[in-house]
């Protein structure tokens, strides 16, 4: 197993380990009890991952207070979901002397965290992430939060994790659209972070899909690594973490004007080559590029382009609302290649006009 220390300055915690291995699920209840004697567990997951039996390996025959939640994914994460948690939390009996552990894809992290952050004033969350997604990127760095009937992650909170354990022996149980979905997410920290990472990406590709445990776990490791570094640098999103928001300005009102149809990664892979035609009218990408990127999402058979039924002014109105923005329109995140963002003057998002934005949706149809 690798394990790697996220240090974390003027939060909750001034830190916690991330470990990464292979089938040792079984294995991570004893480390829970070990390293949070005196808590009282409580597991935040959802119906797939009750099918998958995920639940039962990691608890054993231990009886352990459990919220499911159904039905799973992104129509769930809402107020109304973390409202049931905290109130069965309540009705089991549990105080401040509670660890919440999340075990789950990032729909249930990012519930589950927030659930922690405010129930009695804040408890511990252990991550325990099941999908690609959230292996690579949502259980790290504390992000937690649900959305409004407006917009992605309206209601939230800044959380970070007491630990998260990453077995990535348990994305065998993932569907394979979710799983293809979920590796957008480790393209976006390749392109953000490291180009030697992209190449592996590119180089690995059919042993990725192919599902083999090593390669899963070094490209785990490329992806702690990076956000990690990231959130150590900026806990809190005041500058750097929002290169972390690379594709998902316009992913996200992809995602959410789809009504959730897509998929998180589909749409922030729609965000993406949006973001890389900007680029291209802006001055600073380099021939190919774009198709490299492309060629990727086209293996990992995501969408490059808009749904038909997606229109450009709704999807307008919705970046609006991005809870980045300010005076109703938020800064884009760009790169000036790969593995390099674009960060003038120490910025690491820029502006971006409404108009420029308008012509790169139009030509994402």
């Amino acid at each position: 197993m690798t394990e790697i220390e996220v240090k974390i300055p003027a939060s909750q915690a001034a830190g916690y380990k991330v470990i990464i291995g292979q089938n040792f699920l079984d294995a991570v209840w004893p480390m829970i009890e070990a390293g949070f004697a005196g808590r009282n567990p409580f597991i935040v997951t959802d119906e797939n991952l009750v099918s998958a039996g995920h639940p039962q390996r990691l608890t054993g025959k231990r009886s352990i207070p459990c919220f499911i939640i159904r039905p799973a994914g992104e129509i769930s994460k809402n107020i109304s979901t973390v409202t049931a948690i905290i109130e069965a939390m309540e009705k089991a009996g549990l105080g401040r002397d509670s660890v919440i552990i999340a075990l789950g894809g990032g729909t249930v992290g990012d519930i589950a965290g927030f659930a922690a952050a405010i129930f009695k004033r804040g408890v511990p969350v252990i991550q325990m992430p099941t999908t690609t997604v959230a292996q690579a990127d949502s259980a790290i760095g504390g992000k937690t939060g649900v959305d409004s009937s407006v917009s992605k992650n309206a209601f939230g909170a800044f959380w970070q994790p007491e630990a998260v354990y990453i077995d990535v022996a348990v994305l065998k149980t993932l569907d394979d659209v979710q799983y293809r979905a979920g590796l957008v997410e480790s393209v976006k920290h390749a392109l953000i972070a490291d180009a030697d990472y992209f190449d592996f990406l590119e180089k690995n590709l059919d042993d990725i899909l192919a599902r083999k445990p090593d390669i899963l776990e070094k490209m785990a490791c490329f992806n702690c690594k990076i956000k990690a570094a990231v959130v150590q640098a900026d806990p809190t999103e005041k500058n750097q973490r929002r290169v972390l928001n690379y594709g998902h300005t316009i992913g996200h009102a992809v995602e959410s004007a789809s009504g959730y149809k897509l998929l998180h990664g589909q749409a922030i892979a729609i965000g993406i080559i949006g973001a890389g035609l900007i680029e291209i009218e802006m001055g600073f990408s380099q021939p190919g590029r774009l198709e490299r990127i492309k060629k990727i999402f086209e293996k990992l058979a995501v969408p490059t382009a808009l749904p038909g039924y997606l229109a450009e002014a709704d999807l307008m109105e919705i970046i609006k609302y991005d809870k980045k923005a300010v005076k109703r329109w938020p800064k884009f995140v760009l790169i000036d290649k790969i593995g390099h963002p674009h960060c003038p003057e120490g910025q690491w998002a820029v502006d971006v006009q409404k108009e420029l934005v308008e012509k790169i949706l139009k030509k994402l149809k």
